[in-house]
């Protein structure tokens, strides 16, 4: 395994994180706990978790992932750097949802009360809450931070011109401020080059970009005139199915695909291989995210951590997913 630094902290995390959503609905918990553990035999220290997982099921379930990760953590939480999330819907309560002070520092006690823990060492907002002034969600991730609940703040699903706000006013608050980023980003999804990268270069956030593998797609096992019978992009994750299926299986995509199943073919790899090493490959990325619903989808991908993409290659991919710098506007 390769180690990094955590953006401009002091921390050090594998290049390799692994996510855990589908960790209670599509995997239980013995097979979640056997995932865990062939990651952390490969040399994975960074988990990533969030209160509303697992992905697509209702919040009678949400918390469920994270409880199944702090059993699994219990006698070994100090090896690993365990990051979750909070924002989602997590009850009926219009206050359930969000980033106001009420949420989060309820979100937060419910969140380590779950993982069987004291802290976590990264609190990210799963998503941008307009609702709420961004003042207040700062000062109340400040008061976790220094209550010693969270060791860093970090975002996930934001624009780039909201996260350049926030820094901002963390700035003239002079309260926590974020050290990380968490985009979706992969050869199908790239717009986030524009700006949203070029601002976490700038201010040195750590990045650790979700759905490197396109939710399978770039595995290159899906044809789009059949319908898929397993994997994200089916009712085996409940609602997140059709989120999947919207995201990414369209004519357009599945094109690309074959051109760059066709670039694997040549270079003797598998598209599975090139599509994660073509992420970790941009000097922006920190760790990307890795899933998996069974133990052996994570033989392949924990390997590509050792390989080297050639630059001749990379320049294949990009050209061949360029369109994807303009988002659904290509399409």
């Amino acid at each position: 395994m390769q180690y990094t630094k955590f953006g401009h902290t002091g921390l050090t995390v594998s290049r390799l994180c692994l996510g855990t959503m589908t960790f209670g609905l599509q995997t239980e918990e013995a097979a979640s706990h056997a995932i865990l553990d062939r990651a952390a035999d490969a040399g994975v220290n960074f988990i990533d978790v969030a209160d509303v997982y697992p992905l697509g099921a209702d919040t009678s379930l949400a918390g469920r992932t994270e409880e199944i990760v702090g059993r699994w953590l219990k006698g070994r939480r100090d090896r690993f750097i365990v990051a979750t999330k909070a924002c989602g819907q997590m009850g009926p309560s219009p206050w359930d949802k969000g980033a106001s002070r009420k949420h989060l520092l309820d979100a937060i006690d419910a969140s380590l009360a779950r993982l069987g823990t004291d802290y976590v060492d990264l609190y990210q907002l799963h998503s941008d809450d307009t609702d709420t002034p961004i003042d207040e969600t700062l000062e109340a991730l400040d008061t976790i931070v220094k209550s010693g609940k969270a060791r860093y703040i970090g975002v996930s699903n934001y624009l780039a011109y909201r996260l350049a706000r926030a820094l901002g006013r963390a700035d003239v608050l002079r309260t926590a401020r974020f050290v990380s980023v968490q985009p979706r980003y992969n050869l199908l999804f790239r717009q986030i080059e524009r700006e949203l990268l070029p601002l976490a270069s700038e201010e040195g956030l750590a990045v650790i970009p979700y759905n490197p593998l396109a939710g399978g797609l770039l595995t290159g096992k899906y044809r789009h005139d059949a319908a898929p019978s397993e994997g994200r992009f089916t009712a085996t994750v409940g609602k997140a199915g059709a989120m999947y299926q919207q995201r990414y299986w369209h004519e357009r995509e599945f094109e690309t695909i074959e051109a760059l199943k066709g670039i694997a073919k040549d270079a003797g790899e598998s598209l599975t291989r090139l599509s994660l090493a073509w992420v970790l490959a941009n000097p922006v990325v920190t760790s990307a995210i890795i899933g998996a619903s069974r133990v052996e989808q994570l033989t392949e991908t924990l390997g590509t951590i050792d390989y080297v993409l050639d630059p001749a290659l990379k320049a294949k991919l990009d050209d061949a997913s360029h369109a994807y710098r303009w988002g659904d506007a290509a399409r």
